[in-house]
């Protein structure tokens, strides 16, 4: 294969970039003889990864390089001039990774491509688990496809790891997805290898952060669940109460049970060696990286006596438990993190069975691995069964003895051969000690029938969260012993890092490299629980250990430590162990080579300094191991140096500012730049002050904070108060502290890709306002701490807690000082304030390197302003705590104690006579105290001994500071105004004047919200108050507006008694709109009110809801109902349910009013005085009996008028309430009558002295004397209803009486009734708001109305009416309620017809004396407006012709009928229909008889000439011929439109139906004629009444009678009134046919 030159020296270029320096060196060399290689490329590295014996770059702009061995393609490139892979060009790759012996790449739309050594799979291509390709030499695109979900969806990858035979990803989701060959994959299956990624079902559900790579394992770093999840995520339904939320043993057994086959807890399956199920394993050459150099990359197997022998599976005798293992503990001891079933009598046995299978030595195995002394894992793969999970590997000797025999040239496995011999043995010894024990398995034998569908579950204590369809309940998580610290708030976390975390893992773990105290193989994924709650932020992973790192800077290591590669020598290797680092050194970035660790650390300079741990050979070496040697030794050759400790790389600082390490196989890698600017080293100093502010914090807590909590003497010895400071304070320090760490973290991952990383993501720049939240909060809590002087008795504390440690303390302050006082622990609590100059600091450097005009510069000088700001602002309130702590120092006792607040700070004080009270006694002492909260006056003080009488407490939120002008007294005084409380004070001097005006007006500004900059707080303002001396509102708390000491504006007055008001106020008075509650101590309940007040008291417009049940909605008059309104008695289940709705004087009824009884079914439509009925008025019962007649002191008395449902009328004297008594007239509806004297109740009997007269046969039916034509004649009139809702309305417009008042001020009260309703409704919709916009403007009323500008008027009544805002629409609302309220229910009564009609008129009178009120240019009702129309059509309902033209003739009812009579309509013609009802009863009974005949036999019938007679018709535009037998086919379209007449409302409307009918008639018949046709009566008639009974309108007579009795005058001789006269004769001529 040829290498194309051309391109590399395209790509080497003569300078070198300031960004992205990749420097690589051999790692098993020397530390002071390495010399690293500098890779000279045009563009920035962004990335590199190596490999067992190769690498990868990442270049700017997407480009990959690699060098190295490249097998697959028989190269050997150097690394100083690597190649690119120009198949990946154009892909924009992000991401590169590096196995054992393959490699990955992940491009920007998340797509995978992977190239190299695929034996095990590992590059994902493969088809039908058949390996495809031995090597792949080019990438290849590998699909991450769900097929979880309908349809199948391609996963979007966002990282990736590669091991030797396996490779792992991570999905945008923070899914894990795997694929390769062996148990590092996680994968719930036995055939290998997996070709097709995969998820990892174990980790479904949980947050993947990252993943790391070992050679035969795998690490992940997880988001840790909340603690909540963990006990309610899979808790058992059924809790008693106060049971503990932790699981008993027994219980989290039952949960954690599998249900399919046994399984070992520490992951290794008891079953025996199938040797029927084999893996696809294909050995390929490698070839070596350098002359000499041993391959890492071969698979250890076991030994061929041991691989051949045979073992039984240790079978259960008797009953038998599970024994599960829960989180290690950092103890030595293997066994110290697990727990027993409570079965086991005898635990010291089974542990010491455990301990012999941990600590068999495995060293008689033979391996080429440097780094490896034992073999690797046995691992096993899960694989349903017919009754448990067996699964193996064949076991290839002739493989096996290959890979001993050649030292030079290892074979590939793709897995390697499993071997349970130690296992085996270990149990075969230890048997004969569990057979008298109650179990002798350590599976649990109960599952042993269960379908084996499901994976083994986790440790105890770790959720296991697998696929959704296969999820298996877990025990909940115990509580950890030491408990994690608080984090930051759940808003913080977006972008920023989270810091609890945990750490999983899974693979073979010969070498311990999976953390769990084992040396045993882990299936699938398993959470190492010593290193929950370290805050680990980082994985790293060796051929055979593992590293982590976490947000303290701590490296914690475990597994093979051949090479001292961990960093310690501690024991043991299997569990992690932190790193021995030097003093001073803070790490932040690491790798993981085949035998070494490389750190990244933070030294006594801002640039980073380089760590080495682990092999460390001499780099001459001319001799190789011979065949023989290697297949000989039974041991792996020994290093002849190695590290013990982490030492520092000495060439590191030639190398610039490192930003990340990289290791794999033999090598190592780090990228620096250059400090251009002065922009990188700014980066590196704020990120390393971060990282040591965390740490210090972390001390903190862990040596002084979080043991001074939990003693229990603390209570004690703070107190109670303080106490409760003091946890605050620890609460905001742990916040305070999460954030740092966090911020240290995000810098930390700013530094690892600082070429890509945009300056205004800092997190500094994105969550300004979280970090200034959290500053605030914290240094708020220290200052009340340190106030409320609680620091003296917490430094004993401390002492005490840390005992002969207490050098620990002087190690943490930071002041020269020793720590034997207050000030050191105050001091060293302070110190996080110097980080907010840094910040700034650093914000400025970093502006420093942009243009002035650039968006990363305002970024960044807004954020250096804000911390500089707030950094100014802290030490303000630092100082202001050390001063007030001074004075309560100096002013101690009991007496002011009282005054001592935590949050309170001294301002200033007159101890020295500078301020006095005007006027105060020569003998008394006055002392005034200003606070940032208060001022406090005292009385009768010895300011020297600090004691006082009296003292009284003024709130800053509620004073008032005036200055009082000088006339020539020489008195320096200030005005002083609270709202109970004016006094002025004297100063000594001008000075002091100035001096006091200021503080007070800048306090006053501050604690108002204002800059506190000294300028006048607003007379206006928004404050807490309670009542103290006011006799109205004595202890009553008010919140709301103010203005100069009195409430004023909107607020809340709350009164202890229960009562409550919300509302406007004006000048310390309730005045406006306002809703209050008023508590009924007889009924327990309360009162409720919402409407206008005024001066206090209700006045206007409101709703009032009584406790009794009543609701009253109506007008108000000083607290009293007065004018309209509605009251609602009770409901309809109870007895007493009455509605009234009329005119009100001074709280009784009183004027015309409609009182509703609906118990008793009877309805009063009259006149009331002072609560009874006075006057004339109709009374309406249930059974339809109408009376009407006069009342006096609610009894009926006089002449009246008595009619019953069947036309009986009754005419004469009442008395005692429907009493008839007296002379009276009966008239049968027949027409009989009866004269005489009347006696009786009418519903009893009755008797009669009198004359009974019959008419003659021939004589005509008299109405006078059947009483029809004295119905309403007892009546209220029409004009003096509902008086009092007119009377509100010309209230509302600003009027005294009806059209007195200014018009001026009618609108302007318009206006602002709207303007306040819009303000004050933010419920309303966009039209709703629209229009009242609309009417905020005045029109122009006083122009005279022309036909040019009426229906300017016409649009703005219609939008006025549609709105209950303004008076107009009010008026029409109310008078529709009122007229529902008369005739509705049991005022439906057709003897009601003709006063509803005249109460209909009635409104149109009155609403258009308003109307013209307004508009005084409109003509009187029914006068001709002074002009014509510019277009006749518009106004041709209004108008009529003359000899001179068109006149628009204006009426009341033209005006305000489509005003009012749509929402009046339904009532009123259900009258008319009661009216009409026998009428109507034989007009569609004639109806329906003619409308059986087909048309031309109607027509013939009704005598319509032949002429007109249609002979087509048009069915969807197709001409059919009209027959004999046709039907409802002849003038259709006049049919159709006279049937609209039941849509209409108005009379107006239902003519131009009617008008519209005769014009499609004509235009139908005009076809059959010829030449001008004009119509006659005689014609048309007939004509037109066929098109009325064809059009079948329910109640004609209804529509007839309405129309007759509300239209116009104006057109009643017109050509409309003509049409509406030939519907009324047709109408009459129906009813009378009687022929067919």
């Amino acid at each position: 294969m040829e290498i194309p030159v051309a391109s590399l020296a395209d790509e080497q270029a003569p300078t070198s970039p300031d960004r992205g320096l990749l420097h690589v060196w051999h790692s098993a060399g020397h530390s002071r003889q390495l010399c690293p290689d500098r890779v000279l490329l045009s563009r920035p590295v962004l990335q590199v990864s190596l490999g067992e014996h190769h690498g990868l770059l990442l270049a700017q702009g997407g480009q990959v390089y690699s060098f190295g061995e490249l097998l697959w393609r028989d190269l050997s490139v150097p690394v100083s001039a690597p190649v690119p892979e120009v198949s990946l060009l154009g892909k924009t790759v992000v991401r590169v990774a590096a196995g054992g012996f393959h490699c990955g790449a992940l491009s920007e739309q998340g797509s995978v491509y992977m190239w190299g050594e695929n034996t095990a799979g590992q590059c994902g291509q493969t088809e039908k688990g058949t390996v495809t390709n031995i090597t792949v030499p080019e990438p290849c695109p590998v699909s991450v496809v769900d097929g979880e979900v309908v349809p199948p969806v391609v996963v979007r990858i966002v990282d990736l790891a590669c091991g030797r035979e396996h490779s792992l990803a991570l999905s945008a989701q923070n899914e894990l997805w795997a694929w390769g060959s062996g148990c590092q994959l996680g994968l719930v299956t036995n055939t290998f290898p997996v070709g097709k990624p995969q998820k990892v079902e174990h980790l479904a559900g949980r947050h993947v952060i990252q993943v790391a790579c070992g050679a035969y394992h795998s690490l992940a770093l997880v988001r840790r669940l909340p603690p909540q999840d963990y006990n309610t995520q899979h808790a058992p339904k059924k809790k008693e109460r106060g049971q503990s939320p932790h699981y008993s043993v027994t219980e989290r057994e039952e949960l954690s049970a599998v249900e399919d086959s046994h399984y070992c807890p520490l992951g290794v399956e008891l079953t025996e060696v199938m040797k029927g199920e084999t893996s696809f394993q294909v050995r390929g050459p490698r070839r070596r990286l350098r002359a000499g150099a041993t391959s890492a990359s071969s698979s250890p197997g076991c030994d061929d006596s041991k691989s051949s022998t045979k073992h039984p599976t240790l079978e259960s005798q008797g009953q038998t438990d599970s024994v599960t293992e829960t989180d290690g503990s950092p103890k030595v001891h293997l066994l110290s993190g697990w727990r027993t079933n409570k079965n086991f009598s005898e635990d010291l046995e089974l542990q010491n069975l455990l301990e012999k299978l941990s600590d068999q030595s495995l060293d008689k195995q033979d391996t080429d691995s440097l780094s490896s002394h034992t073999s690797d894992d046995s691992c096993i793969s899960s694989t349903p069964s017919s009754d448990l999970l067996t699964s193996s590997y064949k076991d290839d000797l002739n493989t096996k003895r290959q890979m001993h025999n050649n030292s030079g040239l290892s074979g590939s496995h793709s897995s390697s051969p499993v071997c349970l011999n130690e296992v085996r043995l270990c149990l075969e010894k230890e048997k004969p000690s569990l057979q008298g024990l109650k179990s002798s398995s350590l599976t649990n034998i109960h599952q042993k029938g269960k379908t084996a569908t499901s994976r083994r579950s986790s440790l105890p204590g770790t959720p296991t969260h697998g696929s959704p369809r296969r999820r298996h309940p877990c025990a909940c998580r115990p509580s950890s012993a030491g408990g994690a610290p608080a984090g930051a708030p759940e808003e913080a976390e977006d972008g920023l890092p989270f810091l609890e975390t945990e750490i999983w893992s899974w693979g073979r773990g010969s070498e311990g490299q999976l953390g769990h105290g084992d040396q045993l193989a882990r299936l699938q994924p398993l959470c190492i629980k010593s290193l929950t709650g370290e805050e680990v932020i980082k994985v790293a992973a060796g051929s055979h250990h593992s590293l982590a790192l976490t947000a303290q800077c701590q490296v914690y290591s475990w597994g093979s430590n051949m090479c001292g590669q961990l960093g310690h020598v501690n024991s043991p290797v299997t569990v992690p162990q932190q790193a021995k680092l030097s003093d001073g050194l803070r790490v932040w970035d690491l790798s993981a080579g085949q035998s070494h660790t490389l750190l990244l650390a933070d030294g006594d300079c801002v640039q980073p300094v380089l760590l080495y741990c682990g092999q460390q050979k001499e780099p001459v070496q001319t001799e190789r191991l011979n065949q023989s040697e290697s297949s000989s030794k039974r041991s792996p050759n020994r290093v002849e140096r190695y590290t013990v400790m982490p030492t520092l790389l000495p060439f590191c600082i030639e190398m610039g500012y490192v930003s990340s390490v990289c290791s794999g196989g033999q090598s190592c890698a780090v990228l620096a730049d250059h400090n251009v600017m002065g922009f990188i080293s700014a980066i590196h100093e704020l990120a390393s002050r971060e990282r040591h502010l965390y740490c210090w914090c972390s001390s903190v807590r862990k040596i002084l904070l979080t043991p001074l909590r939990k003693r229990e003497s603390l209570c004690p010895v703070l107190g109670e108060q303080c106490s409760h400071l003091f946890f605050s304070l620890c609460e905001s320090f742990v916040q305070l502290s999460t954030l740092i760490g966090q911020h240290a973290t995000a810098l930390t991952y700013f530094l690892h890709n600082v070429q890509g990383c945009d300056v205004t993501t800092l997190p500094l720049l994105t969550h300004t306002e979280y970090f200034i939240d959290t500053y605030k909060r914290y240094f708020s809590s220290l200052g009340d701490f340190q106030v409320m002087g609680g620091f003296q008795p917490l430094h004993k504390l401390s002492l005490e807690s840390l005992g002969f440690r207490q050098t620990l303390l002087t190690q943490l302050s930071v002041s020269d000082q020793s720590a034997s006082g207050d000030v050191d622990l105050v001091s060293m609590l302070y110190w996080p304030l110097q980080q907010l100059h840094q910040y700034s600091r650093a914000l400025l450097k970093l502006a420093a390197c942009y243009d002035v005009l650039t968006v990363e510069y305002k970024s960044l000088d807004q954020g250096h302003k804000d911390c500089e700001s707030l950094s100014s602002s802290l030490l303000r309130r630092k100082k202001e705590a050390e001063t007030t702590f001074l004075f309560w120092k100096t002013h101690s006792g009991k007496t002011t104690e009282c005054l001592r607040l935590p949050r309170r700070r001294v301002v200033c004080e007159s101890s020295n006579r500078s301020l006095t009270l005007q006027n105060a006694g020569r003998f008394s002492n006055h002392w005034f105290i200003l606070f940032n909260d208060a001022l406090v006056h005292t009385q009768g003080t010895i300011p020297s001994q600090s004691f006082f009488s009296t003292h009284h407490v003024y709130p800053l939120t509620c004073l008032w500071v005036k200055p009082v002008t000088e006339n020539g007294s020489g008195l320096h005084a200030l005005k002083i105004t609270c709202p109970e409380e004016s006094f002025t004070l004297v100063a000594s001097t001008p000075q002091e004047k100035n001096k006091w005006l200021r503080s007070l007006n800048q306090t006053v500004d501050q604690i108002l919200g204002g800059g506190g900059q000294g300028s006048s707080p607003a007379m206006t303002r928004t404050a807490s108050y309670t009542f103290t001396a006011d006799e109205r509102f004595k202890d009553a708390q008010y919140t709301g507006s103010w203005l100069a000491g009195r409430v004023h504006g909107r607020g809340t007055m709350k009164w202890p008694d229960g009562r409550l008001y919300k509302g406007n106020f004006k000048n310390g008075l309730e005045d406006g709109y306002g809703d209050c509650v008023i508590p009924n101590k007889l009924l327990n309940k309360t009162d409720t009110y919402q409407g206008q007040w005024r001066e206090g008291k209700i006045h206007g417009f409101g709703k009032y809801k009584y406790a009794s049940g009543e609701v009253y909605e109506g007008c108000f008059c000083d607290g009293q109902r007065h004018g309209y309104g509605m009251l609602s008695s009770g409901k309809l289940a109870r007895n007493s349910s009455s509605v009234f709705i009329g005119q009100w004087v001074h709280d009784k009824k009183t004027g015309y009013g409609v009182y509703d009884d609906i118990t008793r079914g009877e309805k009063y439509m009259g006149m009331w005085l002072d609560d009874q009925r006075h006057g004339s008025a109709v009374v309406i019962t249930q059974h339809s009996v109408y009376f009407e007649g006069a009342f006096r002191e609610n009894k009926m008395s006089g002449l009246g008028l008595l009619m019953s449902d069947d036309d009986t009328v009754f005419h004469g004297e009442f008395t005692d309430d429907w009493t008839i008594s007296g002379k009276g007239i009966l008239t049968m509806p027949n027409g009989d009558s009866l004269d005489g004297q009347f006696s009786g109740e009418w519903s009893s009997g009755l008797k009669v002295v009198g004359t009974y007269t019959k008419p003659g046969i021939v004589e005509p039916p008299n109405k006078e004397k059947n009483g029809l034509s004295r119905l309403g004649q007892y009546a209220v009139p029409a004009d003096q209803r509902w008086i009092c809702v007119f009377d509100e309305c010309w209230s509302r417009l600003g009027c005294d009486a009806a059209g007195k008042g200014e018009r001026t001020t009618a609108w302007e009260n318009i206006a602002v009734t709207i303007t306040t309703a819009r303000r004050q409704s933010p419920d309303l919709s966009r039209s709703q708001t629209k229009v009242l916009e609309c009417l905020e403007f005045i029109p122009q009323y006083e122009e005279p109305v022309t036909a040019a500008n009426y229906d300017n008027i016409r649009r703005y009544l219609t939008k006025a009416c549609e709105t209950p805002h303004h008076p107009l629409g009010w008026l029409v609302e109310t008078l529709v309620t009122a007229y529902r309220m008369t005739y509705v229910g049991v005022g439906s009564n057709r003897r009601l017809l003709r006063q509803a009609v005249e109460e209909v008129l009635a409104y149109l009178t009155h609403f258009y004396g308003v109307i013209r009120f307004l508009f005084p240019g409109l003509p009187d009702d029914g006068s001709v407006l002074p002009d014509a129309p510019t277009s006749p059509s518009k106004s041709r309902r209004n108008s009529y012709t003359t000899g001179q033209g068109c006149v628009m003739v204006v009426s009341s009812s033209s005006l305000l009928l489509p005003l009012l009579l749509p929402r009046l309509y339904p009532p009123l013609f259900t009258l008319y229909s009661l009216q009409e009802e026998q009428e109507e009863t034989e007009y569609w009974e004639r109806i329906l008889r003619l409308n059986k005949q087909p048309d031309q036999s109607l027509l013939s019938f009704l005598e319509v000439q032949e002429k007109f007679w249609p002979l087509w018709m048009s069915i969807l535009g197709e001409k059919k011929q009209i027959v004999s037998s046709s039907k409802d086919a002849c003038f259709v379209s006049a049919v159709e439109t006279l049937q609209q007449i039941s849509t209409r409302f108005t009379p107006s409307d239902k003519l131009m139906v009617i008008q519209k009918s005769f014009e499609e008639l004509t235009l139908e018949v005009k076809p059959l004629l010829h030449g001008d046709f004009l119509w006659c009566m005689d014609d048309l008639f007939p004509l037109f009444l066929y098109v009325v009974l064809r059009a079948r309108i329910r109640n004609l007579g209804a529509e007839i009678s309405l129309i007759e009795d509300l239209m116009d005058p104006n057109i009643q001789h017109g050509e409309l009134g003509l049409m509406f006269t030939t519907l009324k004769a047709c109408y009459i001529q129906i009813q009378r046919e009687t022929n067919t």
